[in-house]
């Protein structure tokens, strides 16, 4: 008897191992949530930007880490801000790996910022993000190479206007490639995720 007992065990068993192993043949790798771009991915285009500080931030400076793009300024009523916040909890999820991580906001609005104001903003969202400003000779190329739209709405006064904008979030890669995209309000969760795929590899 025990012996039969034995053996139903030992089958169970066998059955148990060959249904996880097949499951992990047949499984497909875990696939991104945000929109990817095709291969060969597109290096995403180097620029140098004097930051809060003086010196000068170049997008280079973070191969070897992931980096998040994303273009608006210190007077949007509720793109930006919204989309800050969303990014603060996307370096929630990801934890210790955070550091593996920068969030870059450029400005769309260079009459109005400057990278100290810009800097200032970011710091009220996380203090490890990084804001940039730049004259409009020198915010120009980047827009150009981001694909980045942008609108002057006018308002009551020559300073008080509304700016419309792309509302993307960009990823660039360790190696500095364009590897992905979000529209507005896509949930943090599904940056994170894609974000520790890319982390994993």
């Amino acid at each position: 008897m025990n012996k039969k007992i034995t053996m139903v065990g030992i089958s169970s068993l066998v059955v148990v191992a060959l249904a996880i192993a097949l499951n992990l043949f047949f499984s497909k790798p875990a696939s991104f949530r945000g929109t990817s771009y095709g291969e060969p991915y597109p290096v995403a285009a180097d620029f140098s930007l004097i930051d809060a500080k003086g010196s000068t931030a170049k997008l280079s400076d973070n191969l070897g880490r992931i980096t998040l793009l994303f273009f608006g300024y210190t007077y949007c009523p509720d793109i930006c801000p919204t989309t800050l916040a969303e990014l603060k909890l996307v370096m929630k999820n990801l934890g210790e790996k955070a550091d593996q991580v920068q969030v870059l906001f450029i400005s769309v609005d260079p009459k109005r910022d400057s990278s100290k104001s810009m800097q200032e903003y970011v710091e009220r969202f996380d203090k490890a993000f990084i804001g940039l400003g730049g004259t409009e000779e020198e915010l120009e190329p980047i827009w150009a190479d981001y694909g980045v739209f942008r609108e002057i709405v006018a308002g009551s006064s020559e300073k008080n206007y509304i700016v419309n904008h792309t509302a993307r979030i960009l990823l660039v890669d360790q190696s500095g490639n364009l590897r992905l995209s979000y529209g507005f309000q896509t949930p943090p969760e599904d940056i994170s995720h894609d974000i520790e795929i890319l982390l994993r590899k």
